[in-house]
């Protein structure tokens, strides 16, 4: 993820990114009217934010389940070779695969873990067959099937405390 150049947040940004977070349909009055700023203020702030990348989307969270993609599962892979040129190659593989939701590059055992979707076990099947086994740079991986999505929230914490 890029690096962007920000001034620092102040309260007024936080509170009114902790807001955002939980619906960023609210009506930029209401913010104004909780965080002590008139509309055309919350707007600059909302637009200075997301023109720096501090907002970096604006998404509806869907539940899987409810588009026939019930089954959630965590993959940790482990890769024969970290040249720049093989983990980009896969970096790209992953970001442009629709089950995947999410993919860390990441420290320990494990290079990568990946977060997908997918509507049946014969999915995933195939899916680890064109995505993974096809890859050489792929060693290893473990599959995690989720039995419960306890949280899956993507509010980061945005007020000092």
């Amino acid at each position: 993820m890029a690096q962007h150049s920000f001034a620092p947040l102040d309260q007024f940004d936080r509170a009114i990114l902790d807001i955002l977070q939980r619906d960023n349909r609210t009506p930029q009055r209401e913010i104004g009217e909780a965080v002590a700023l008139s509309a055309p203020a919350v707007q600059r702030r909302i637009r200075r934010m997301e023109e720096a990348g501090v907002i970096a989307a604006n998404v509806a969270l869907v539940d899987p389940a409810s588009v026939g993609r019930p089954i959630t599962i965590l993959v940790e892979l482990e890769v024969e070779s970290e040249r720049p040129e093989r983990i980009a190659a896969l970096k790209q593989r992953l970001s442009v695969a629709p089950e995947v939701q999410q993919c860390y590059y990441v420290t320990g055992e494990a290079d990568f873990v990946v977060v997908l979707t997918v509507a049946t076990m014969s999915e995933y099947e195939a899916l680890t067959s064109s995505l993974l086994l096809a890859d050489d740079n792929v060693k290893r991986f473990r599959t995690l099937v989720v039995m419960d999505r306890v949280k899956t929230r993507m509010a980061v914490p945005t007020l000092a405390e």
